[in-house]
């Protein structure tokens, strides 16, 4: 028994004629007739009284009735809930973010947007550190992730830059460097980094923001006196905060801590930037994915003209 011969019974019984169901399936007569017997055979019961002027149902044929229209209704609900999940509009979407990627007014934009302008996708969100989110998508745990410069670029995974700012350093507020007049606009030369204790997230040997600032400072001479590594930048600022350090950060973050830390530009020639990048697995193009990352290009296109 397949779903045709559902549909042809319950367009026999609906029609109560064999000749005007066959009309309304697009077929001869004959072959319906076949069908309706051939499902009858198979379950072993009469469905139908034929009589000259029609067909009738039997009390089997009014109880299949009620379970083949039940069935016909389920496989179209079944039918419209998988088109909606190819077609991005349903299923469920894990999404991971970094803590700094999480403070661009961007990550939350996109979030909101996708649960607005798509109900049927779930959303299942997570934060954690750029190595961690980079291993759960190629390993099928996430499905993508915003993060800053990617700290690894593992086979199968694509990263698409979506906007940028610049990093701006982080000074706890009685350093000598955050005294200075106009310090929220005035550039500190790289040179003043010399014999500074550094905080820096970073996966060591990795690339990142905090490897670009160090091959900077070597390229420009500059030695700070030490480094402390952390594993997330809400951390690293926690840090700068309590004074134990100087660190650079994404321009959205200037907020976090106002009341403890100042914010300072680099110079322009000493510009670092901070990327925030998409990251997903590259075969995954369909369903939600699909539809998260053209929600996410959108918005990153109005973010940048805006």
């Amino acid at each position: 028994m397949d779903l045709r011969h559902l549909r042809y019974f319950v367009t026999v019984a609906e029609t109560g004629h064999m000749t005007r169901a066959a009309a309304l399936l697009g077929m001869q007569q004959p072959p319906l007739s076949q069908q309706i017997k051939t499902l009858e055979q198979e379950l072993g019961l009469s469905l139908l009284h034929r009589h000259p002027k029609g067909v009738s149902l039997t009390d089997a044929g009014r109880h299949f009735l009620d379970e083949a229209r039940r069935l016909l209704r389920d496989f179209g609900d079944m039918r419209e809930r998988m088109d909606r999940l190819a077609g991005g509009q349903h299923g469920l979407l894990s999404v991971g973010f970094t803590s700094s990627a999480a403070a661009h007014a961007f990550t939350p934009a996109v979030l909101r947007a996708c649960r607005g302008e798509h109900p049927g996708i779930a959303l299942s969100m997570t934060e954690n550190n750029a190595a961690e989110l980079i291993d759960a998508i190629a390993k099928s745990r996430l499905h993508c992730g915003f993060l800053r410069v990617p700290v690894a670029r593992p086979e199968g995974l694509s990263f698409e830059p979506l906007l940028s700012e610049p990093a701006l350093l982080a000074l706890p507020l009685d350093h000598r460097l955050a005294e200075a007049p106009r310090a929220a606009t005035t550039p500190v030369p790289l040179g003043e980094l010399e014999g500074e204790d550094l905080i820096l997230v970073r996966r060591p040997g990795a690339p990142g923001l905090y490897a670009n600032l160090l091959a900077l400072c070597e390229r420009e001479g500059v030695r700070p006196r030490s480094f402390v590594e952390v594993d997330r930048m809400m951390m690293n600022l926690n840090l700068v905060a309590a004074g134990a350090g100087i660190s650079v950060v994404p321009a959205s973050m200037r907020g976090v801590h106002a009341h403890s830390i100042v914010f300072r530009p680099l110079p322009r020639h000493a510009r670092l930037e901070a990327p925030l990048t998409l990251a997903w697995r590259t075969h995954d193009q369909e369903g939600p994915t699909a539809t998260f990352l053209a929600l996410a290009r959108r918005i990153a296109k109005a973010h940048g003209d805006a």
